[in-house]
């Protein structure tokens, strides 16, 4: 005891008579703030785990630990008091306002859900307006900032007010209740049923956290599309080439998206067709291989390259086809056979 006492005096006064809900608080924030910014820690389940209560109810909690630092009695703890309901009115709301001055722990547990989910969004809000922007590392260091400051506003609250006056998290009570309820059970169907309880909140909480680092997949595709730049340089789906002079290049900007969800190479492959329609079917009478690139684009990446198409095949009503494949394209390339595929039409006629 000697040496726990020692030890205990290492740490400074206001630390070691910090509260232990606070200390909690504050221990999660920097933990939260550790697990983030490290490099391996990061990628691993403890980021969520961490962050859910960092964004959704410990700024919360802090808050309401400023607001209120008085401990607070349920309603349904309130003695009734004959004597008192007997008097007159005026009597019966000073008692009940005096009895009344802090909020209980479940009251404090909802508020603090609720404050998280309007406090982090004002926090976002601000961040918009400055240079640094709505990013990761801002927006982890503001709400951490925050969390902690009104931290410290609770704690300093909670000391200017008379031991009895403070709100405790009432720890010891309810391991003591806990431990009535599992060793010393009113019947054994009671006890059942509390084994039951413990249980289906283990598997509710295992599911939730489950479902929250490990989430289903969406729909796997990649995207593929045609675009061109304008003057002032921005890339719109619009304006494209569709006279084209043999021999002369013109530009077009090709764009793949990849939504597979894990690295791609994709091949594209570019041509121009002579194409005749009839009876909803396409005959490819003649055809020319104008360019073959090949690209490695990441998960959920976008890739755009230019391309200067020059034809020399004359005719009208060509289709100048842009054939996407996964890794490499089939000896004979085709439309139908292109993992995807993008198209104009367009005319070619000869150099004046």
């Amino acid at each position: 005891m000697a040496d726990d006492s020692t030890w205990r005096l290492l740490i400074p006064a206001p630390l070691r008579q910090l509260p232990a809900d606070l200390v909690a608080v504050i221990a999660l924030v920097l933990a939260t703030v550790m697990v983030v910014v490290t490099p391996v820690l990061d990628e691993t389940p403890l980021r969520v785990v961490l962050g859910l209560p960092f964004v959704l109810f410990l700024p919360g909690y802090a808050l309401i630990a400023a607001l209120f630092p008085e401990a607070g009695d349920s309603p349904t703890d309130q003695p009734a008091d004959d004597a008192t309901l007997e008097g007159d009115d005026d009597s019966e709301r000073d008692t009940e306002d005096s009895e009344r001055d802090g909020i209980d722990g479940i009251e404090r547990v909802a508020l603090s859900f609720g404050l998280s989910i309007a406090v982090v969004p004002l926090i976002g809000l601000v961040l918009n307006f400055t240079p640094f922007g709505i990013r990761l590392l801002p927006v982890l260091v503001s709400v951490a900032g925050v969390t902690l400051a009104l931290t410290a506003v609770a704690a300093h609250r909670r000391r200017a007010l008379p031991p009895d006056e403070r709100f405790r998290v009432p720890y010891r009570a309810w391991l003591q209740t806990t431990r009535q309820e599992f060793t010393s059970p009113d019947s054994r169907l009671d006890g059942v049923l509390n084994i039951l309880l413990v249980v289906s909140i283990l598997l509710a909480v295992s599911s939730v956290a489950y479902a929250v680092a490990v989430p289903k997949q969406g729909e796997a595709f990649t995207e593929s599309y045609l675009l061109t730049e304008q003057e002032n340089g921005t890339l719109v789906a619009d304006n494209y080439p569709t006279e084209y002079t043999v021999g002369e290049p013109r530009p077009i900007i090709v764009g793949i998206g990849n939504q597979e969800h894990r690295d791609v190479e994709y091949s594209l492959v570019v041509e121009l067709q002579d194409v005749r329609v009839q009876n909803n079917s396409s005959t490819v009478l003649a055809e020319e291989e104008l360019r073959r690139l090949r690209t490695n684009v990441a998960a959920g990446e976008t890739w755009h390259h230019e391309l200067n198409v020059t034809p020399s095949m004359q005719g009208e009503r060509l289709r100048l086809a842009f054939l996407v494949y996964m890794g490499d394209p089939p000896a004979e390339p085709t439309v139908e056979n292109a993992y995807r595929e993008t198209h104009l039409w367009v005319n070619v006629s000869a150099p004046e």
